[in-house]
């Protein structure tokens, strides 16, 4: 499966944390307070290719609950780097043995305290290309995932459709639209490379890339799903300008990797776009509800 450095996730959380589809978001939220009033315990959520946590600091601190998470990655210097930034962004730790001593061990819980709920966050290292366990998200409330399912293959997205009994809420899958300002005539050559490599195996096969969406879409509902969507793109501008240096970088060399546009013109793109005081890149957020656990 595909990895990504600590210093790309860290860049892209802010503009993740706010791009995230507000009315979608409500709706998570209001499900997951009915969640609450119907169990004595913690809300337990499960995310799906967690990264260093970013999807948990978006979500963890607009439920009015105490929370159980799991963090499912395959990675595990990112695991050890979500379990770093998890535990700064606490209001406080409250597991006693929580310290340096034991920073290496990636698969011990924490429990922490912030907004005055608790907190316990597991890490699980997992290859789930390899992997998919149904039981896994059984005793979930939620499973989510950000930036995750344009990385999937169709036959695991399928597979993972058809085992899945668990509401479900994923954010900032990527669906090929992009608009970068000023405009430049070799924009839609590159975008078709580009698109053309997110369709390269990323660890689970040729990966859906921009279909993945509208495929997840009909997946779930062909299984029974209530499903809402609601747009979240990135929209960056100068005080974005590092991430855009990187993206623009990012992008020139993966459509360098494809072959289909010459390095020179790759190359002069990805400068000239590294200057660019604005663009746009489409993703699309995701709720879904399985039917026979409606609330």
């Amino acid at each position: 499966m595909t990895s990504f450095s600590t210093d790309w996730l860290s860049l892209r959380e802010s503009a993740d944390h706010r791009s995230r589809n507000p009315v979608l978001q409500e709706q998570v939220l209001r499900y997951l307070e009915k969640i609450s009033n119907l169990k004595n315990g913690p809300i337990h959520i499960v995310d799906l290719g967690s990264g260093t946590g970013s999807n948990l600091r978006a979500l963890a601190p607009l439920i009015h609950h105490n929370q159980n998470w799991t963090l499912i990655d395959y990675d595990p210097l990112l695991l050890t780097a979500a379990r770093e930034k998890i535990c700064i962004w606490a209001d406080y730790i409250t597991d006693k043995a929580h310290n340096k001593d034991h920073d290496n061990d990636v698969t011990r819980p924490v429990t922490l305290v912030k907004n005055n709920y608790e907190i316990t966050v597991q890490f699980l290292q997992k290859d789930l290309a390899s992997n998919l366990q149904s039981k896994l998200f059984e005793s979930a409330d939620l499973i989510t995932a950000a930036a995750f399912f344009d990385l999937i293959a169709l036959d695991w997205l399928v597979q993972f459709c058809s085992v899945l009994k668990t509401s479900i809420y994923t954010v900032l899958t990527y669906n090929g639209e992009e608009t970068w300002l000023p405009s430049d005539p070799r924009d839609t050559e590159i975008l078709e490379a580009f698109h053309h490599h997110q369709g390269s195996d990323k660890g689970f096969g040729n990966a859906l890339g921009p279909l993945a969406f509208k495929t997840m879409e009909q997946l779930l509902k062909k299984e029974g799903f209530h499903v809402e969507t609601g747009s979240s793109p990135w929209i960056l501008n100068p005080n974005d300008a590092s991430l855009i240096q990187e993206l623009a970088a990012g992008t020139a060399k993966a459509v360098v990797e494809t072959h289909l546009v010459s390095h020179e013109i790759a190359k002069q793109w990805g400068e000239q776009r590294s200057k660019s005081q604005h663009c746009e890149i489409g993703h699309d957020d995701l709720f879904a509800i399985y039917k026979k656990n409606s609330i």
